[in-house]
């Protein structure tokens, strides 16, 4: 297999910055590339550790990045921030959806929006708040998405609220959506639920893809050797029983799709762990890292267009984001950094257009 890209940026962790990662871009009206992403300032790496979100901006194609400034502060009573998904707004506006970490177990999904291209945000919103119940809902960096009809929406994995002696729930797929440009959110009624009760992660870090204006498209991380998938036809209403999509073969790690001009792409750690593996155990069976190329809007991917973004099984990599342009596109990821976690430094990779278009 081909490997493609090149690297553009890395904002390695270091001292008491123990994890750079979680990252989303926003193309601003100037033509610059605005990169935000989580980073931890405590000496701990664990998701509840102190984060910020903080942010780089690229003003030639991301071939060089100006200074580094801090988007977002945890507010006074939240464990942290993290996951940053940014998305142009319906009135052009930047929206930034991201956790926020309560001690209490429960999380707030908060969406901020900027009329100034980034420089100001406004108070932030609950999407949750449409829920009676709030338990632990989880929102994957740079996973919502904009519908061809208006229609903002993402996924969420949801988890019972647990403690400290419990294992952490198995995960449930939920589907939040508005319909006023961010102003209000509802909840739909459809969930997703793993068909093997006895699993213990469930249905974790799910993503949308928009495959046409009739189907709508959910894959979903598991610990069952693939991503699985499920597909709506009325706008993320209601969802097809969820199946193994056995192309994507898969760790317990997330996958990202998106455009990219016209191609649909899709980022993922392509093999299972397995008992002959014997780097399992160190990166989650998150290497090597790959990219596949569907030249049918996401409708079938095939071997023979399948390339390494990343092919050193020494290192992991995982959590992508994904820019287009006209010619190129970025794409960020987690990068061990030649340590034993991934979940270290950020790597940014500049991949062009020619290089898949003629696969």
């Amino acid at each position: 297999m081909k490997k493609i890209g090149r690297q553009v940026f890395f904002i390695p962790a270091e001292g008491n910055n123990t994890r750079n990662g979680e990252g989303s871009f926003i193309r601003l009206k100037n033509g610059g590339i605005l990169f935000g992403y989580t980073e931890f300032i405590d000496n701990n790496r664990e998701d509840e550790a102190n984060a910020v979100i903080s942010a780089f901006t690229s003003n030639d194609d991301g071939e060089s990045w100006g200074k580094k400034r801090v988007l977002f502060q945890k507010s006074e009573n939240a464990v942290n921030i993290m996951s940053l998904s940014f998305l142009r707004m319906g009135n052009e506006d930047i929206g930034a959806f991201y956790i926020e970490k309560n001690a209490d177990g429960t999380d707030k999904l908060l969406f901020v929006r900027s009329t100034d291209e980034g420089l100001n945000w406004s108070k932030p919103v609950n999407c949750l708040d449409c829920l009676d119940k709030q338990d632990y809902y989880v929102l994957n960096n740079d996973r919502v998405i904009k519908l061809n009809n208006g229609r903002i929406i993402f996924a969420a994995a949801r988890h019972s609220i647990y403690t400290d002696t419990e294992d952490f729930p198995a995960g449930e797929v939920c589907f939040f959506y508005s319909d006023d440009d961010g102003k209000t959110w509802q909840k739909s009624p459809s969930e997703l639920i793993c068909p093997f009760p006895n699993d213990p992660l469930g249905f974790q870090e799910p993503g949308l893809f928009q495959i046409n204006d009739n189907t709508l498209w959910c894959y979903i991380r598991t610990g069952l050797g693939f991503q699985f998938q499920s597909f709506s036809k009325d706008n993320g209403i209601t969802w097809s029983s969820p199946e193994p999509n056995t192309f994507f073969s898969s760790p317990s790690s997330p996958m990202l799709v998106k455009s990219f001009k016209d191609l649909t792409i899709a980022v993922f750690n392509p093999i299972p762990e397995h008992i002959l593996r014997e780097d399992e155990e160190e990166f989650w069976g998150r290497t090597p890292y790959t990219l596949a190329v569907s030249y049918d809007n996401g409708k079938t991917f095939l071997r023979e267009n399948l390339f390494f973004i990343e092919d050193d099984l020494n290192n992991g990599y995982c959590y992508p984001a994904i820019v287009e342009s006209d010619d190129y596109c970025l794409i960020a990821y987690y990068h061990s950094n030649n340590t034993d976690c991934c979940l270290n430094s950020t790597k940014i990779i500049k991949i062009g257009y020619n290089e898949l278009k003629d696969c």
